[in-house]
């Protein structure tokens, strides 16, 4: 029954802001989009990289200017070994966790197809050490109760390429966060983007 309304769930998700944009027969007043992310820990050392998933929302302040705000959730480590004959990768559920909540604006080459865009957000980034499953570590953290919150900039940029209210984004940037000292840590992240 869980499957079930989780997969209706997601439908609604996706059939929504389609059905939004052919009914105003315009689709470009507002994006929502979910991505997977890969975070580069990199300062304070040791490097470490992780993986998760995220969401964001888009509100047109006209064609080329929107205010964006979004959260991702890091809740795995990947592990990655290169041998003379290839490279070994695998994920590990990490104690260590990652919240980052970013908001600010993202200016864009206009509202065509294919789009390129820089943003600069500002927000914070939370650290939590949990032994929780993904969905209940990240319950526990947005309430920012546990672990440690830091001040967060986010300058970054990207592409975005839509075939009428469905695409695709890539974005890559430097998540940068304050804790006795500026600490510069590379985030990427990719997935479907809705406009509508």
């Amino acid at each position: 029954m869980k499957r079930v309304i989780g997969i209706l769930m997601t439908s609604l998700f996706f059939a929504v802001p389609m059905l939004v944009a052919q009914e105003s027969g315009h689709t470009d007043h507002a994006e929502v989009g979910i991505f997977a992310e890969y975070f580069r820990f990199s300062d304070p050392g040791p490097t470490s990289n992780y993986i998760g998933l995220g969401g964001r929302a888009a509100f047109n302040l006209n064609s080329s200017a929107q205010i964006e705000a979004e959260m991702g959730y890091d809740f795995e480590r990947n592990y990655t070994t290169t041998f003379s004959n290839g490279v070994t990768t695998a994920n590990v559920q990490s104690r260590l966790r990652g919240l980052h909540g970013l908001f600010g604006p993202k200016f864009q080459t206009g509202s065509g197809p294919i789009r390129l865009f820089v943003t600069g957000k500002v927000g914070f980034e939370n650290f939590t050490v949990t032994n929780a499953s993904a969905p209940a570590g990240f319950t526990n953290a947005v309430g920012l109760g546990a672990g440690s919150t830091y001040f967060a900039l986010y300058p970054g940029g990207g592409i975005e390429a839509f075939a009428g209210p469905i695409g695709v984004r890539a974005e890559v940037g430097d998540n940068i966060f304050f804790n006795n000292g500026m600490h510069n840590n590379l985030r990427v992240s990719f997935g479907p983007q809705f406009r509508f």
